[in-house]
């Protein structure tokens, strides 16, 4: 069956492409089960005949690479398969990437939250929170198999290595105060999904403006060796996986290595091999990020539409009581009154998260005024409150209220305050004093008069 087979298996192994590949082999199998089916009756059998076409297989691959360089798809040993990059391929999200390396494709997918959409995690040491996520998701159907669809032991190990590999390029908190969640759906695999994962999520992040310390790119590198000889193979196939001595991927910048993880059938790895994969392996990383580098090679300026906008501003410590309000009723009306999320740290540090810019600049505002102090001299636009007999309250900053006595409102004597200003008008009002008990007493008269004289001096 072997001497009969051999012939026909070197031409099948070497059908370009992953599944008319297989397709090959399985009709090259087909045949000799049907012409030796006598032969093959029992199960025994039929182990040791499907044993013999996976050792054909393995010593075929295997021999060609060691004596000619060649491999199963008619690549030299440093080649790397053709690698096409698109951003923007999802319009809705806040940032996507589809990036394609010979039969591996990988969907990237960005999504920009608040600090109240890190993942939170139960430790020994009491809660850790994490502010960039990654999650791996390796479909049946990317193999051309059915299958349930969930989190198993591959998206957890090949996951975890691609957020690693990007992890220390991610900006800090203090640079771009979002929380980023990558998404990798693998669409079609053969071979090293998970640094087409992290080639993806790079684009996809840079796509919805995070402002990566470098780009990232990643590579898988693989060793055929039969104790004398060996070969360092890059970006390697499913078929050379399976069939080679080790699987080394290998992420990383062009200044250097920011993630690597070894899986090894033999009993270790010389120092030289391990400097050729290295080396190699830097060749192919940067041969990559130059295409990548052709596509985007910097972050959107802009933030999607379709994400939160983020203010940061500091206040004074002892004003974040006045803030939040007793029982934290400040804090609550602004944002059900301007529809955003405020946090503030016991530093001082307050953030704004809103849905569109407007939002949070208005909140912002309020904010500031809230914890700024009123100064004398200074011409506020203020909203008239309440109106008395005496005069009129204006509130100048939020949740500051001042009296503008009826006599200083009008030069002219008047009856009633309501000939000159009505509740809830916008008025300009000049903050005369603060007296001993706190209260502060306005002016419109003042303020319209500098406004006057601002006029007459700007045409002078």
């Amino acid at each position: 069956i072997r001497s009969a087979a051999y012939p026909r298996m070197q031409e099948a192994c070497f059908v370009k492409g992953k599944h008319e590949r297989s397709a090959a082999i399985k009709a090259v199998k087909e045949d000799l089960a049907a012409q030796y089916a006598e032969q093959l009756s029992d199960e025994k059998q039929m182990k040791q005949f499907n044993a013999l076409f996976e050792e054909m297989e393995y010593e075929i691959l295997r021999t060609s690479i060691l004596e000619r360089g060649v491999r199963v798809d008619g690549r030299g040993t440093e080649d790397i398969r053709p690698i096409t990059c698109e951003i923007g391929v999802l319009p809705r999200t806040h940032g996507s990437a589809l990036f394609t390396r010979g039969e591996t494709q990988a969907l990237a997918v960005t999504t920009l939250g608040t600090v109240f959409d890190e993942q939170i995690f139960d430790d020994i040491d009491g809660d850790k929170r994490e502010r960039f996520i990654l999650h791996y998701n390796f479909p049946p159907f990317s193999v051309g198999e059915v299958g349930r669809l969930g989190t198993g032991r591959r998206e957890i190990g090949h996951g975890n290595l691609a957020r690693r590999s990007l992890e220390a390029m991610v900006p800090s908190k203090d640079e771009f105060p979002y929380t980023i969640r990558v998404v990798s759906e693998i669409l079609e695999s053969n071979g090293s999904s998970s640094m087409a994962t992290v080639c993806g999520g790079t684009l996809s992040m840079l796509h919805a403006g995070v402002p990566m310390k470098k780009p990232v790119a990643g590579i898988a590198m693989g060793l055929i060796t039969d104790g004398s000889r060996y070969a360092v193979l890059s970006d390697i196939l499913g078929e050379e996986d399976h069939l080679g001595d080790m699987d080394f991927k290998v992420a990383g910048t062009e200044d250097g290595i920011t993630g690597f993880q070894m899986d090894i059938k033999i009993a270790g790895v010389s120092p030289e091999i391990m400097r050729k994969a290295l080396d190699q392996a830097k060749r192919g990383r940067l041969h990559i990020l130059s295409i990548m580098n052709q596509t985007l090679n910097k972050p959107t300026e802009k933030i999607s539409d379709f994400a939160p906008k983020i203010v940061t501003l500091k206040i004074d410590t002892d004003k974040i009581g006045a803030l939040i309000g007793p029982g934290g009723k400040t804090i609550k009306a602004l944002c059900e009154q301007y529809g955003v999320t405020i946090n503030t740290e016991n530093d001082g540090t307050v953030t704004i998260y809103g849905k569109n810019a407007k939002n949070a600049e208005d909140a912002r505002s309020a904010v500031i005024g809230i914890v700024e102090d009123p100064e004398v001299g200074r011409i506020y636009d203020g909203v008239v409150k309440r109106i008395m007999e005496f005069g009129a309250f204006v509130e100048i900053l939020p949740g500051k209220e001042g009296l503008c006595h009826i006599s200083k409102l009008s030069r002219q004597r008047i009856a009633n305050v309501t000939d000159v200003v009505k509740e809830g008008q916008h008025i300009p009002v000049k903050l005369l004093e603060i007296d001993k008990m706190g209260r502060l007493n306005l002016s419109y008269i003042d303020a319209i008069e500098a406004s006057e004289d601002a006029k007459q001096g700007r045409r002078g």
